[in-house]
């Protein structure tokens, strides 16, 4: 497929986990967050298991499970934190601390291959820090950063381990296995979190709207949306993958705005406006450079072929 096509489905997914935000804030006051870990990823593990059967016990082995496993417990933690985090900050404040591991993979990149972060991502990374301080501020309160806003910020850490670990094993393995055993373990890792460390749900007494949240959660903010995400992350640049993800922080505030009716106070938006800013300059105008110095380059080489070639007419 063409390079457009990853970047588009990459978009269509953060539209769906925008409103997935506002989904789990909304379920997270009648469920605990490791059972709708759990539930959501076994739930999605299952379906996109049985919809692609026959591809998965072709292509299952060792490599696969080895990768979906790692990959699996990665993103258990990121969605733990994550929803653990909604239990104690806003839907809005959620959205835009998760995109802050747009800014930590560079700097998870240089531990690992010891390429030093541009001057870009520094300053990308200072400007977040200034947005995170707005978000903190709570006007006459003064700066506080709940609990919820720390955890989330731990749960944009742990998605960007997935983020470089699914760039790094995806290469020549199917995309659609790998998604497949990481929800299932995820799920199992709910779930067995939730089985010691949580009370047992009233799965009776739950109201329609619930059923819904977890149908939407399990299908659409987990088997499409993740298995969109893989997809697109597995044949795009990580840094290139990071820019169009991190749109999903637009779209839920977007969400919250008109679905829970939150008013994030004047502080808070311009802490938005600081970390999405960041975010584009950690990454399109680093790649924006660097196709101009490409050009420029192919320009003028292309005119020193000329040259030569007249010199040799």
């Amino acid at each position: 497929m063409p390079a457009w096509f990853y970047k588009a489905i990459m978009i269509v997914a953060t539209a769906i986990w925008g409103l997935g935000t506002v989904v789990v804030k909304s379920t997270v006051e009648e469920l605990t967050p490791s059972w709708i870990v759990g539930i959501r990823f076994l739930a999605a593990g299952v379906v996109l298991g049985l919809i692609m059967a026959p591809k998965v016990a072709r292509r299952l082995d060792g490599k696969h499970m080895r990768a979906g496993v790692a990959l699996g417990i990665l993103l258990f933690l990121s969605y733990w934190t994550n929803t653990l985090g909604l239990s104690d900050t806003t839907a809005s404040n959620s959205a835009f601390l998760t995109t802050f591991y747009v800014v930590i993979i560079p700097f998870l990149q240089w531990a690992v291959t010891k390429r030093r972060p541009t001057g870009f991502t520094i300053t990308a990374a200072i400007l977040c820090m200034a947005g995170l301080g707005f978000v903190a501020y709570g006007g006459e309160a003064g700066f506080s950063l709940r609990f919820g806003d720390a955890v989330t910020l731990g749960s944009a850490f742990f998605l960007s381990l997935h983020v470089i670990l699914t760039a790094h094993v995806a290469a020549g393995k199917s995309v659609t296995v790998l998604t497949v055993v990481q929800f299932v373990v995820a799920g199992a890792l709910g779930i067995i979190f939730g089985l010691v460390a949580e009370p047992m749900p009233g799965f009776a007494t739950f109201s329609a709207d619930t059923w819904i949240s977890l149908v939407y959660l399990a299908v659409f903010a987990s088997c499409v949306a993740l298995l969109l995400q893989n997809l697109g992350v597995a044949h795009t640049e990580p840094a290139q993958a990071s820019l169009f993800l991190s749109l999903e922080s637009v779209f839920g505030v977007l969400f919250a705005v008109l679905t829970l009716g939150e008013m994030p106070s004047p502080a808070a938006y311009i802490g938005f406006a600081l970390i999405f800013c960041g975010i584009i300059f950690s990454e399109y105008i680093p790649l924006k450079v660097a196709h101009r110095r490409a050009r420029t380059q192919a320009e003028e080489d292309l005119s020193q072929i000329e040259e030569s070639d007249a010199a040799l007419r």
